[in-house]
């Protein structure tokens, strides 16, 4: 990977912060999935979330068959962080940063896993369970569904998501080998 032509990219992007990680430094959590099951709406209605990503240990497994990654993160402003329709409005623009990062790291000849902040909207509705995911190359599972404390690795590397008043902090994980 030519990272110094990656960097110079990444500079022209609206990001709030990028780190390159290690896959070892990723903490999962069977507790993250907790939270999937008992409080998102999208658990066990679509291709991006679980139990249709596998279980944490065969979503650990996969990551790790990748040694580094890129984290991103966009921040964005509301009028009322409270206001979950107004935040949530603010994620497509991340996953298409997202999009954009995972092509840089693409045309430079590797291949990537990207983990988002999507339950997945590009269909108005799911093909789970009955048929295959009609849009593979376009779903990027949440981080999140697959057991990672974004959290964690965010503190790791000093990135501040705990903003006051009503930022949104969204992240992704580009995995790439």
């Amino acid at each position: 990977m030519d990272r110094e032509l990656l960097e110079r990219q990444l500079a022209e992007l609206p990001l709030y912060a990028c780190e390159f990680i290690r896959t070892d430094e990723l903490l999962f959590s069977e507790r993250v999935r907790y939270i999937c099951r008992t409080e998102c709406a999208m658990y066990g209605r679509s291709w991006a979330c679980p139990p249709a990503v596998g279980t944490v240990e065969a979503c650990r497994e996969r990551v790790m068959g990748f040694e580094e990654g890129l984290l991103i993160a966009t921040i964005t402003e509301v009028s009322d962080i409270a206001n979950i329709e107004e935040t949530l409005a603010t994620r497509a623009p991340h996953e298409e940063i997202t999009r954009q990062v995972a092509e840089l790291i693409r045309a430079q000849g590797l291949e990537t896993m990207t983990l988002s902040t999507e339950a997945c909207a590009h269909c108005a509705k799911c093909t789970y369970p009955d048929a295959p995911c009609r849009h593979p190359d376009r779903m990027f599972p949440c981080v999140e569904s697959h057991g990672i404390l974004v959290t964690d690795l965010a503190e790791k590397h000093g990135i501040d998501f705990m903003a006051e008043g009503n930022l949104v902090t969204w992240f992704s994980l580009i995995l790439y080998r």
